[in-house]
């Protein structure tokens, strides 16, 4: 009996259901790192849209979009409208994060001169940790106001156990409903308020979408990686370990 063992032989079948195997997950391997480098594009062209988004001119409420199709295509693009806070339609959405900590988003509906309405996401406001009813003072302007801010999606919906009660403080917020429960003529998106009156306490550290392109790099580069252990795993027992036996 000898130090090392033999080597495993096959038949031209089991040779050929061997090497197809590892064809077949090298391509897969392989093909999921390409995956990865082009998700890792993607970001890059979403950060460049974000950023150019950002530098754009401000939209006036002339400017607006009509329908949630074109809405989508302004995103994070600034807007600078005029009109009246509607103060008894205020809503605050709970469970929602800034800076780590939990508390309630603001929001206020903004009454445009031609009749129709923008919900406005006007900042973050930290909850009574000791009296979860308890409701945050929010100043609210009367009169006409100038809103600087961004274009900015619904809202997101967060997970929930029943539906909310008609009230203040909501988990989410559906925008047909409450239309129509506030009677107004809300445009399909909303605006998040980037510069507020001073010392009106709310928080506007809004976040962008996530772009991180290194994560992907590091998964392509895992995918890839498997790919050549593969690679090397058959040349090494197929190849080099076989001869060298013989």
């Amino acid at each position: 009996m000898t130090g090392t063992s033999a080597p495993l032989r096959l038949g031209r079948a089991g040779k050929v259901v061997v090497a197809l195997a590892a064809v077949v997950m090298m391509l897969i391997t392989g093909r999921l790192g390409f995956w990865q480098l082009d998700r890792a594009q993607q970001k890059l062209a979403l950060q460049a849209a974000i950023e150019a988004q950002a530098q754009a001119v401000p939209l006036s409420a002339s400017q607006l979009p009509l329908n949630a199709e074109e809405a989508q295509t302004q995103w994070h693009r600034p807007v600078n409208l005029r009109g009246r806070w509607q103060a008894s339609a205020t809503v605050f959405l709970d469970n929602r994060q800034m800076r780590g900590r939990p508390g309630f988003f603001v929001m206020t509906p903004l009454s445009l001169p031609d009749g129709s309405a923008v919900l406005v996401q006007r900042g973050w406001v930290p909850r009574d940790q000791l009296d979860r009813t308890r409701l945050p003072t929010v100043p609210t302007p009367a009169g006409e106001v100038e809103l600087q801010g961004r274009m900015a999606p619904w809202p997101s919906r967060l997970t929930q156990l029943g539906e909310d009660a008609p009230g203040a403080i909501r988990q989410n917020l559906d925008a047909q409903a409450y239309a129509q429960e506030m009677a107004l003529s809300l445009k399909p998106f909303s605006v998040q308020q980037t510069v507020g009156p001073e010392g009106d306490g709310l928080l506007r550290d809004w976040p962008v979408p996530a772009v991180d392109v290194h994560k992907h790099y590091g998964y392509a580069g895992q995918w890839f990686t498997f790919c050549a252990m593969i690679a090397g795993l058959y040349v090494w027992f197929q190849i080099i370990r076989p001869r060298r036996h013989r």
